[in-house]
Parts: C-alpha cells; structure tokens; sequence
C-alpha cells in the first residue's frame, strides 16, 4: 500500500484549467483561466506548487507554497490514484466551513469546492476543470438526468484520518424517473438499503432528505446539504462520469458532533441504462 506522501505524487505536473464559481442554485457566476502546478524537489522529498490565476483583462495572479511529507494537513487524505480531499475537520456555527474533494482520471482533474457560511448556508461552490500540459482528451459534456438514471453496481474504499486500514465493500444504486420532473433512487451499501425521492427542476435535483445534487459542466455533479445542522451528520460528494457506463462519486462524511470522520471513493459501473 502506497504512503499518503506516494499517493500525492500522483499529482506532479502542470495543470491548464479554469475555477468556474456557481451559486448554490447553479447560476454560473465566474470563470477564471489557470494554471497549477506541482514540482517535485529533492527526489521528491519536497513538492511546490504554483497557483495561477489568469483572469481576463487583469494582472495574472500567483500563490507558491511547499509541502513536505510532515507538513500536511490533519484535514487532507489521498487514495492511491491521487484523488483526494481537503478542508474542515469540524463545523462549527461559529466559523466558515468547507471541503475540497478531487479526483483525477488519465491526464485530466475534477475538483470541487464547497463552501458554507456561518449560518451554516451553503454559500458557493467552484468546480476545477484541469489537464495535463500534453493532454489531448476533451473534456467531457455538461452532465445530464439521464446520464445518472439506470443500475450502477461497483465498490467502495473508505479512508479514516486517523490512518487505520481503510475499508472496502460493495455498493449499488438504482435511480429512475418517477415522474417527468421527480427521481427515485435506491442506494445499497453492503445489506443496506437507503430509499430516497427527489425533484429534478433544470440542472438542479432536491432530495425530500435536504440534499441537493447539481449538474454541471465536464460530466461533474456536486452532492451536498442546503443547510447544515448542528448534531445532524452529513456528507459532502462530487461526481464524475468519466464514461457513459463509468462514474466515480469522493465522498467526505462528517459524523453528528460534526466531526470528520472518513473519505470514501466509490467506482461503479452502469449495468443497466433503465431508460423510459
């Protein structure tokens, strides 16, 4: 098994992209062109990284910083392929609270940012499309209801900050149309069965539980409460259909002291598309 510090080499390289801000409804607000890089110094014992922002008609803008195997962060956790996610590792009604969960398929990167406000509002959410310098796969189309709808079946590794053995088990989803603007969906994990209903208005899907699924640009969705809760637990989850019968779902799970307690990767695979 690779070290955290392994796992985040898989992050070496320069990445063209864009932050794109939304608004918790969906509303594209911003797109800024950048460029991120991550160098590895002294047989990699140490990275830097560059951040470039490159918004139009303005200055460029840059932040460095470095990283040595000691130096990260309690908040931050990677798996093997160098998906990983960052941010609070407690909410509190007293401060803002957010997360950064990404996941990197060939020579491209999905990131995305959640942010809530000290009302515990979700606030704004900015989505990270990258490639490699080299890179030629395109990007992937603004995802869609009916990419999602069908029976996915696949497997779950769940990591834990403080380190021990992860877990893996299998997970299934099942999700049709109940109606032309409502969605069902069945969720499995192991002998569970968790059944939720949900409203489909555009690009935004609200679940009866609270959550609100956005689709968004590169085949990405953004899962995550409305409002957080004190003594409520909750997750936040980015999406990423990396192919029409492949999608990969990073979900960070805060438990109802609001405690970060995991990161879990799931992979699954569409075995059957259920369409009307």
């Amino acid at each position: 098994m690779k070290s955290q510090w392994q796992c985040f080499l898989e992050n070496l390289g320069e990445w063209h992209g864009s932050f794109t801000r939304f608004s918790p409804q969906g509303e594209l607000l911003e797109d800024t062109p950048t460029m991120v890089s991550f160098t590895g110094i002294n047989d990699n014992q140490t990275i830097a990284q560059i951040v470039r922002r490159l918004p139009p008609n303005c200055p460029p803008e840059e932040q460095a910083f470095e990283y040595t195997s000691s130096s990260l962060g309690r908040g931050i956790l990677f798996f093997e392929d160098g998906a990983f996610s960052t941010g609070s590792i407690q909410f509190s009604p007293l401060a803002d609270f957010g997360a950064e969960l990404g996941l990197i398929h060939n020579n491209r990167r999905l990131r995305l940012v959640q942010i809530f406000n000290k009302s515990g509002e979700l606030a704004r959410l900015t989505l990270i499309r990258e490639k490699l310098a080299d890179a030629t796969e395109p990007e992937k189309a603004q995802l869609t209801v009916d990419d999602l709808v069908g029976t996915w079946q696949g497997e779950a590794v769940t990591l834990y900050p403080d380190l021990r053995s992860p877990d893996t088990y299998s997970v299934g989803l099942k999700i049709e149309r109940g109606g032309e603007n409502e969605l069902l969906q069945q969720l499995t994990i192991g002998d569970r069965n968790i059944t939720s209903k949900a409203t489909i208005t555009g690009t935004v899907i609200c679940f009866d539980s609270g959550y609100q699924v956005l689709l968004l640009p590169d085949g990405a969705s953004s899962t995550c409460p409305l409002q957080l809760k004190a003594q409520t637990g909750f997750f936040l989850e980015v999406g990423w259909l990396k192919s029409p019968l492949e999608r990969q779902r990073l979900i960070r799970t805060y438990n109802n002291q609001g405690e970060w307690v995991n990161l879990t990767l799931v992979t699954e695979y569409r075995v059957s598309a259920d369409l009307p």
